[in-house]
């Protein structure tokens, strides 16, 4: 992750996670570990996948204790097996025990939407289409998600609202039709704005194109649908098809040409990559914690 998006827009979040798992102590810990003591665990993949958020696991921890470290042994993004030690981590033990679940549920999280990417986006080589994530992600989640998917040779859509204009089918009804809203938000748009369009029917095409929307979204059409329109924008606008657009039905589209599609699927529906830490082991005090010392 971005150091920049680590610090101001992520830490904010872990710490947030953090207080919500220890309201006041991590009383099972305070109970056996009265005093610090030196320890390193591994962490060790249970499945295979794509490793993503280590840069936010090693961050979890380190907000608990500075002195902690992480000794990588695999790369952000890179393929992993099940059973692949993955690196291990120094610390307080207390630190290492009480950061655990926080720092692992954020890897898994990643990792498994990262996973779930570098599937769909694989059936789409070669297509000349690209494929972007929603904002169909987990509250206060949104920075992570979408690292995830990044990670998983996915793009990025819209960050949130204040990234780009795109008209839905209820802000149209609200702006009485579609040239009426997209004249209105090419009216308040700055002009480094793309104005998107969602539309499910060759009507709302024809309109849209004739009102000049930037990218025009096919939502929910089938095939020969989406091909019509494609063929009705012709080039005078990008396009992108939605609409619940997952790995099991994304390589249907892969002969229409079309410039985007975006899928919920990869944040909301992609399961977590389980990894855990294992062989957790009390160093000797007089150390200074490298894995030559446990």
């Amino acid at each position: 992750m971005n150091p920049i998006t680590l610090t101001t827009v992520a830490e904010p979040l872990i710490r947030a996670a953090l207080a919500e798992d220890i309201t006041n102590e991590d009383v099972s810990t305070a109970a056996i570990m009265p005093e610090a003591h030196p320890a390193a665990v591994d962490l060790i993949a249970k499945a295979d996948g794509v490793l993503c958020g280590l840069d936010v696991f090693e961050r979890t921890f380190a907000i608990l204790d500075p002195e902690s470290k992480v000794e990588r042994y695999a790369e952000e993004g890179s393929d992993i097996v099940a059973g692949q030690k993955l690196a291990t981590i120094f610390g307080d033990v207390r630190t290492l025990l009480s950061g655990e679940r926080v720092a692992l549920n954020y890897l898994q999280r990643m990792s498994g939407i990262a996973t779930y990417t570098r599937k769909v986006a694989a059936l789409l080589e070669g297509s000349g289409t690209t494929l972007v994530d929603t904002r169909k992600t987990t509250p206060n989640m949104r920075v992570f998600e979408k690292e995830a998917v990044r990670c998983g040779g996915g793009h990025n859509h819209r960050y949130n609202l204040s990234d780009g204009v795109m008209l839905k089918d209820n802000h149209i009804a609200a702006a009485g039709g579609i040239r009426p809203a997209i004249e209105a938000a090419r009216a308040y748009a700055p002009f480094v704005r793309k104005i998107e369009v969602e539309y499910e029917t060759l009507d709302q095409v024809r309109e849209a194109v004739d009102a000049t929307a930037d990218i025009i979204m096919l939502d929910n059409m089938d095939h020969n649908t989406m091909a019509a329109a494609i063929a009705l924008i012709d080039g005078k606008a990008q396009t992108e098809c939605s609409g619940n657009i997952d790995a099991a039905n994304v390589s249907s589209i892969v002969d229409l040409g079309i410039d985007f599609v975006s899928s919920g699927a990869l944040t909301h529906s992609s399961p977590i990559l389980d990894v855990s830490m294992k062989h957790l082991r009390l160093l000797d005090k007089e150390t200074d914690g490298s894995e030559a010392r446990s």
